[in-house]
């Protein structure tokens, strides 16, 4: 054991297990009971039980029990020697180590190690280095005075290649640590450098504090506005959020988390005394960030500039689901202001009154889906229904289903009964009832159908998709779904050598399994790849025409000449490449 007992019965003694679990999931009291949402295995209610005066835990639910080192071996994946030494830093307490133990502790807490004394050398060049003048200017007109630094370890990147790498050479990393953490970079030649160079650092910590990565905002010059850490073994993009080690007690204790899209926002909300708002590292708001927020709160409101982009960025993730167990909803800001803008101009009361009046996501997509129909006219109310009928249909709950088709039926003038019946129509699977058939339905349009065709092609591995990326073309969300199960093992194989759908599907009873089980079950001929291939290209490309149209309708050419300029033409390329595509023998 690499410590002595002692010490670990000190640490003991000093660890409140009830605050230890609230910090990765909800806890609730109610009297001497103590229960949490089990971190373990997803749930709604809470099945885990804690013992504070024993400082043991057992779920109900998973049969998961143990003490605080258990639970700080399983929730970080750890192993004893450093859930003993994390809990003993938390706790203040000074360890009497084996020799050799820092030999033996994994690599992650070495990654973890480099990544902080980057975050400490970035920091302080921002605070003394003379050539981070222009990064402290930059921050004082965004109203960040050195408190506010010092919270969120802002820093800055010096532009000589190897700063860092020196200085971490100097505290004794070694160069492959660099490298594996993505702070350096290591050329052909061997060479080493700094990944990051002139720029304001945003330091990207985990759920329990611990620096994994950065977020970089370029100052001047050439390169991305902002450049992200690459993913690591330490930095997973899908499983991080910018703010969270920040904001999960206020999130816990309020009931409600933010998330917003840029870490500037995130620092907007604190500023605003706010201190429950996350952001997404360099990537769409995804499940496994949902599951993140689910170990503290039921109620996740997303934030954001209400134009075509913004809405775009909110939207992103949700396409082929909606979440059922979570209060997901919209606080959309006035359009072209995001909360740093918000906060910027002192107007914190915005902000509350966004959250206040934000609107289910399910609700907030609904709406934006009527918006592109003129609901006067017979035929396009019909379109619209069909088009909501697909969002609605995704809920798992059929109560919820009906609410939203009266408030479809409510909002278009169609009878409740023929929007019930295109939503029902619409689920991919009924709750009582057998898997809808996989035979292209009459009521698919010329597209749909083709993605249809595009799955059976993939399905036999015809060389005349294998290679293809089609992961645009498809506009259901189900038909999407079934093309990302499948293809990676198409993709791994030989063209023309059809994959072994019992060993890919496997007991699989999803929607996107069903489907590819009956599309694969028909006898039809298959088409022809080139053609259908060409058909769901050019249907990809109609649907983003449209909603350019709708975007260059909306914008005053008047008043703002030069976006209307870029969009439009972007719509004549995207027209050009269009007419491309159906001139192609």
């Amino acid at each position: 054991m690499a410590y002595r007992r002692e010490d670990i019965e000190r640490v003991r003694d000093a660890t409140d297990l009830v605050e230890l679990v609230s910090e990765v999931t909800k806890v609730k009291r109610s009297g001497r009971s103590v229960m949490a949402v089990c971190p373990f295995h997803q749930e709604k209610t809470a099945s885990m039980s804690i013992d504070p005066a024993r400082g043991l835990y057992h779920c109900f639910g998973c049969e998961k029990s143990g003490d605080i080192f258990r639970f700080v071996q399983e929730t970080q994946t750890l192993d004893f020697s450093d859930a003993v030494e994390l809990l003993a830093r938390r706790s203040g307490i000074t360890l009497q180590r084996d020799p050799d133990a820092a030999k033996r502790r994994d690599r992650r807490q070495v990654l973890v190690d480099a990544t902080a004394e980057a975050v400490r050398f970035y920091h302080s060049g921002l605070k003394t280095a003379p050539d981070a003048g222009n990064a402290r200017k930059y921050l004082r007109g965004r109203g960040y005075g050195g408190e506010l630094v010092e919270q969120f370890q802002m820093g800055y990147s010096p532009m000589p290649g190897d700063a860092l790498v020196g200085h971490l050479r100097g505290t004794g990393v070694p160069d492959d640590i660099m490298v594996t953490a993505g702070l350096a970079i290591r050329a052909r030649t061997g060479r080493v450098f700094d990944r990051f160079r002139g720029r304001i650092m945003f330091p990207i910590h985990d759920v329990r504090g611990d620096a994994v990565g950065f977020g970089a905002r370029l100052l001047d010059g050439d390169g991305p506005k902002y450049l992200n850490s690459p993913e690591t073994p330490i930095y997973h993009k899908s499983q991080l959020l910018y703010g969270l080690n920040w904001a999960k007690s206020e999130i816990v204790r309020g009931g409600e988390a933010v998330v917003v899209e840029g870490y500037t926002d995130v620092i907007a909300l604190h500023i605003a005394k706010m201190p429950i708002a996350v952001a997404t590292c360099g990537t769409a708001l995804g499940e496994e960030h949902l599951d993140l927020l689910r170990r503290f709160t039921e109620k996740v409101v997303l934030m954001f500039d209400a134009d075509e982009a913004g809405v775009g960025a909110s939207l992103r993730g949700f396409e082929r689901s909606v979440p059922g167990d979570l209060d997901l909803r919209v606080a959309a800001l006035p359009q072209n202001r995001d909360p740093a803008d918000v906060v910027a101009a002192g107007d914190v009361a915005a902000l509350a009154k966004a959250l206040e009046s934000s609107t289910p996501l399910l609700q907030f997509r609904i709406e934006r889906e009527l918006e592109r129909f003129r609901l006067d006219e017979p035929e396009a109310r019909g379109r619209a229904v069909r088009a909501v009928a697909a969002v609605v249909a995704r809920h798992p709950d059929r109560v919820t289903r009906h609410e939203y088709a009266v408030f479809v039926s409510r909002r278009t003038g169609v009878d409740l009964d023929v929007v019930v019946g295109a939503v029902e129509a619409a689920v991919p699977r009924g709750e009582s009832g057998p898997a809808r058939s996989a035979r292209p339905s009459a009521s698919l349009t010329g597209s749909e159908k083709a993605e249809l065709e595009v799955l059976r092609l993939l399905l036999a591995n015809d060389p005349g998709v294998h290679g293809v990326d089609l992961t645009g073309v498809f506009s259901r969300a189900d038909h999407l779904a079934a093309y990302e199960l499948v293809a990676p093992t198409v993709a791994a194989m030989e063209p023309g050598e059809p994959p072994d759908l019992g060993s890919l599907l496997g007991d699989d009873d999803s929607d996107a399994a069903v489907m590819l089980r009956g599309l694969a079950f028909l006898d039809a001929p298959l088409p022809d790849a080139d053609e259908v291939v060409r058909k769901v290209q050019v249907g990809a490309l109609d649907r983003r025409i449209q909603e350019l149209r709708l975007v260059v309708e909306a914008i005053d050419a008047d008043a703002e000449p030069e976006a209307y300029s870029a969009r439009f033409q972007e719509l004549i390329a995207l027209d050009r490449q269009r007419r491309d595509l159906w001139s192609h023998d």
